[in-house]
């Protein structure tokens, strides 16, 4: 028999009688339907400490409420279970709830009996996961403090390689989701986000960014949580708190970790010579898990950090190149344009080169071939005897009818060539078309009268455009001439001007031989023959149309011509935007 001081001494014990404890407490849960149980418990170990941390002792006096229990308190430390309660088996039961269903691992579970027969102990050992097994006539005060601290020991070891394997976890994951990240920023945040979760508690933080040890207190503030979420920015570091600011600074000078009572430094250095320092604010001291922890995390984050300086290094050069190449196909497709803008024109001047050479040679081979026949003759006219001047004056007149029509062609010729220059402008004045229209009907009435025809003009008063009074007097000239030209002797030619909206028209109408479906498929073209010849014996270029209707496109208008077919003349149409704001 041991000495009577060494069993448990059930005695009245009252809350105010523990001391009151502010740190953190081992969690002890005493579940047995034997109150004094409870009671002799708490009072063998109402001043126990480990680790400076006392015993929250928590009671349950079956195992249903042994359940509640432990649900209620996943961080339980130790649990006292009796074997038999309600029933017989209710403390296995509970062993098999709380590593079965609750999962709990980590617990140390020692189970008491009255009863030592009535579960065989090393089964019970085996089967269930039971951490000691004791009679509660051999637990004594000494031998329950003994056999506590063990299993508080054990616990504390298994939380910690719990808490390691967790941080380990968590690393492992945040290593992948980090070397994602693509900027700066988002890598930034990443990093506050998974050093919370690796110490597994709320905290305010900031994470500095220095580009050159040089630059001593020129720093960013990437991300920040908690009350810092608002400080971001290369100007954030201005606002920072001064104390705040030291300690950045100090950390940068330090090069290494700190870990304060309720604060923790980090500094990371990358490769690329840039400074990152971590200033948390954890509430709570770091264990040397936690330490170690994060000490292994942040020697992963020097290559993260380097990881995304290159990407966007590499981001910069790309647009930089991307930039470069758009630049020089923009300048190769500009110089392609402009060589193929000189190629067209030098084929246009080629091509207009051999139409005025064509042209020469087919319309002033006849009207040279006159001039040379008609100087023959005079030859022979001096030569004759008598000498006959009135012979002699009708030829000279036939060689200056044949030079005045050839010197028109030439004219039109060179005119046509003006208008076709790139460099050609228009003066913009206000003109009376009607006015215009009738000088231009004056200058051509002689021609008219030669051919026995009349000119018959209406025209609106004060209808006005703006443009350049000679080049529109050219192109109605063209108009007016051509239907001369190709109407019959004795004909008249309708010209007229009037309003249609906000257009002016100019109507010349004759009655020549009309158009044929296939001139009109090519009017306007240069150097076009028609079906229709003129009927005076007048010579043609093929090019007044072709100016008309380049001056008229000048001035924003259109030129269009109709016939009803061969035989029945032709109505040429020029329009003109009208401008009534203005007198001429």
């Amino acid at each position: 028999m041991q000495e009577d001081d060494d069993f448990l001494t059930l005695i009245e014990d009252s809350q105010d009688q523990r001391p009151s404890r502010a740190t953190a407490a081992w969690k002890v849960a005493v579940i047995d339907d034997d109150p004094a149980v409870h009671e002799g418990t708490r009072f063998a170990l109402y001043d126990y400490t480990l680790h400076g941390q006392g015993l929250d002792i928590l009671s349950a006096y079956s195992g249903s409420e042994g359940r509640e229990l432990l649900r209620a308190h996943p961080d339980m430390a130790v649990v006292l279970l009796d074997v038999v309660m309600e029933s017989e088996g209710a403390g296995l039961d509970l062993v098999d709830f709380i590593r079965t269903e609750l999962r709990n691992e980590t617990v140390r579970i020692i189970l008491r009996t009255g009863q030592p027969g009535q579960a065989p102990e090393r089964r019970v050992i085996v089967d269930y996961d039971i951490n000691d097994y004791k009679a509660k006539t051999e637990l004594t005060a000494d031998k329950l403090f003994t056999t506590l601290t063990a299993a508080l020991r054990s616990y504390q070891q298994l939380q910690r390689m719990v808490e390691t394997r967790r941080g380990l976890e968590i690393i492992i994951d945040a290593a992948s989701k980090l070397f994602d990240f693509k900027s700066m920023q988002r890598l930034a945040e990443g990093v506050l986000t998974q050093l919370a979760s690796l110490l597994n508690v709320e905290c305010a933080g900031i994470l500095v960014l220095r580009e050159s040890p040089s630059e001593r207190t020129k720093f960013a503030i990437l991300a920040g949580s908690g009350c810092y979420s608002g400080l971001v920015g290369e100007g954030a570091s201005a606002t920072l708190a001064p104390h705040l600011q030291h300690v950045v600074e100090q950390a940068f000078e330090r090069r290494h970790h700190e870990y304060l009572a309720e604060r923790s430094v980090l500094y990371i250095g990358t490769g690329s010579g840039r400074e990152v320092v971590v200033v948390l604010e954890a509430g709570k001291d770091l264990s040397e898990t936690d330490r170690a922890l994060v000490e292994v995390f942040c020697s992963r984050l020097s290559i993260a950090f380097d990881n995304v300086i290159l990407y966007e290094q590499l981001q910069a050069a790309n647009a930089s190149l991307e930039e470069r190449v758009a630049q020089r196909t923009r300048e190769l497709t500009l110089a392609n344009e402009r060589l193929a803008a000189q190629s067209h024109e030098l084929r246009r001047a080629n091509r207009f080169k051999s139409e005025i050479l064509g042209t020469v040679a087919h319309d002033l081979k006849n009207p040279l071939g006159v001039i040379l026949g008609r100087a023959e003759m005079l030859r022979e006219l001096l030569d004759r005897s008598p000498f006959s001047a009135e012979a002699a004056r009708m030829q000279i007149d036939h060689v200056r009818d044949t030079a005045k029509k050839l010197t028109e062609m030439v004219d039109t010729l060179i005119a046509d060539a003006m208008s076709d220059a790139l460099d050609i402008r228009v003066r913009r004045e206000p003109i009376d078309l009607g006015e215009l229209v009738s000088d231009v009907v004056s200058a051509n009435r002689p021609l008219a009268e030669r051919k026995e025809q009349r000119l018959l003009v209406e025209a609106t008063p004060k209808l006005t455009v703006i443009g350049d009074h000679d080049r529109l007097s050219e192109a109605v000239d063209n108009l007016i001439s051509n239907a001369i030209k190709y109407s019959p002797r004795g004909a008249a030619v309708r010209v007229g001007v009037s309003r249609r909206g906000a257009q002016a028209a100019i109507v010349v109408e004759d009655r020549g031989p009309g158009l044929t479906p296939e001139d009109l498929s090519r009017l306007f073209g240069r150097f076009q023959r028609l079906s229709a010849q003129p009927t005076g014996g007048e010579t043609s270029t093929g090019l007044g149309l072709s100016i008309a209707k380049r001056i008229v496109d000048l001035h924003g208008g259109a030129i269009e011509a109709r016939s009803e077919g061969p035989g029945k003349g032709a109505v040429f149409e020029i329009l003109l935007p009208a401008d009534e704001r203005v007198e001429p």
